[in-house]
């Protein structure tokens, strides 16, 4: 904008002085053209006197003598044919003077000042001053150039000028865009300086009061969902106190660990809803370890359905940019995809693979219907009656760390949900070849 601004007024004021400096150049030249005609028309007039009043011999040398001290040399054409002072041939305009008409008419080199010099017994004699160019424009060189710089020096100030009037503009507009970026990198205490323009002030101002809504709805957003999660402690309360009162000590303890992982899993939410900004620290975990952890919870479920289930895990560590609880529910809500839209007895595989640049990949794909023509990634809308988030959260999840979720279709036809990882802060290791170990069960 500041550059647009220079140019603008660079164009304007080049306008502005080539309009008035070409018309004042040629005034100026007319100007010294006018003068050095006088100059002359004076000069011939003066002698005048001295051709009707001395003899032929003191009048040649009276036009010698302001020959030798003019620069425009003159020429006297007496009536009875003598030509007195710089020879000069009787061109048609000193053949119209002699009729008795005085004038300047234009010449090879320059002009010529004719002067009708009456009263002589033998008739009209013309006196001839030659103004060469080199004087008719004398100075007008020096002038253009004096011109030229005073155009020059008016344009140099006219961008000073401009620059300063750009900087007082930007600067305002710079500190707004400052902080409009700190807001939109999450930064909600970011304040636009409210200075400038009117228009620009104005701005800064609705931006600092967007800044103010923003936190505040983000702040009651918050305490919200902190108040909603904190009420589901009342009903974990009194399931954890029926799971204890269980006779089945296996039952029990499987019902007190679930209890155990939803409480975990409402606390991790009211802290994160209580944290300005959410987490900016890098989490990480081995995906390996999280995957396999999972796929045995899924076990048992997967056993009592028939299903045949397919665990592909690389042998060793696979660190991903994921923290061990979303992980953990990214991998729960592809296999609670698969369990609740695909019919028992459909085999289903869980495949975790290395990342050429970092990350792993996480592939569920089952031998159900697929997805079809719907889009299932659409958050809220889902045609098997479900909420319709969970590949949302999966997709947000796998975005946060630099990795994707694509849906597809698996080599039998059925669903294929691909989850790309993003790798931590370190460089995962990849100079080493790694195999995988299969495990597959028929349940």
């Amino acid at each position: 904008m500041r550059l647009r601004v220079i140019l603008l007024v660079v164009a304007t004021s080049s306008l502005v002085l080539i309009s008035f400096l070409i018309p004042l150049a040629l005034v100026l030249r007319t100007l010294a053209a006018d003068r050095a005609v006088s100059t002359a028309t004076v000069q011939a007039q003066s002698l005048s006197p001295s051709v009707t009043t001395l003899p032929i011999t003191t009048l040649k040398l009276t036009v010698d003598q302001v020959n030798a001290v003019t620069d425009t040399p003159i020429t006297v054409y007496m009536p009875a044919g003598q030509v007195l002072g710089v020879p000069a041939p009787r061109s048609t305009a000193v053949q119209l003077a002699e009729k008795g008409r005085s004038f300047t008419a234009q010449a090879r080199g320059g002009e010529e000042v004719l002067v009708v010099v009456d009263g002589l017994p033998a008739g009209p004699a013309v006196i001839r001053t030659f103004v060469p160019n080199a004087v008719l424009h004398h100075g007008v060189a020096r002038a253009w150039l004096l011109l030229g710089c005073v155009g020059l020096l008016l344009l140099v100030l006219s961008v000073a000028v401009a620059d300063q009037l750009a900087r007082s503009m930007i600067r305002p507009i710079k500190a707004l865009a400052q902080a409009s970026d700190r807001l939109t990198a999450g930064d909600l205490s970011a304040r636009a300086t409210v200075t400038g323009p009117p228009e620009v002030r104005r701005a800064g101002a609705g931006l600092n009061r967007l800044a103010v809504r923003i936190g505040e709805l983000l702040a009651h957003e918050r305490e919200t969902v902190a108040d909603l999660s904190h009420r589901l402690r009342t009903p974990l309360t009194a399931l954890r106190i029926d799971a204890e009162s269980l006779r089945d000590p296996a039952e029990m303890e499987r019902l007190l660990a679930d209890v155990s992982a939803v409480e975990r899993t409402v606390n991790g939410i009211i802290r994160e809803a209580r944290t300005p900004g959410g987490d900016t620290g890098q989490a990480a975990c081995d995906a390996v370890e999280v995957i396999a952890e999972r796929s045995a919870f899924w076990w048992p479920l997967a056993e009592d359905q028939e299903r045949w289930m397919t665990v592909e895990l690389p042998p060793l560590p696979v660190p991903v940019r994921v923290a061990r609880d979303d992980l953990a529910a990214c991998a729960d809500i592809l296999l609670e995809n698969v369990f609740a839209h695909t019919p028992e007895g459909a085999a289903f595989a869980v495949r975790l693979s290395r990342r050429a640049g970092g990350g792993a990949w996480l592939v569920v794909a089952d031998d159900g219907p697929g997805f079809g023509d719907f889009d299932p990634t659409q958050r809220g809308l889902s045609p098997g009656g479900s909420t319709g988030l969970g590949l949302d959260i999966a997709r947000r999840i796998a975005e946060a760390s630099g990795g994707s979720l694509i849906v597809g279709r698996s080599s039998s036809g059925g669903a294929a949900v691909t989850l790309g990882l993003g790798s931590p802060a370190g460089p995962p290791e990849t100079s080493r070849r790694h195999g995988r170990s299969r495990m597959r069960l028929r349940v």
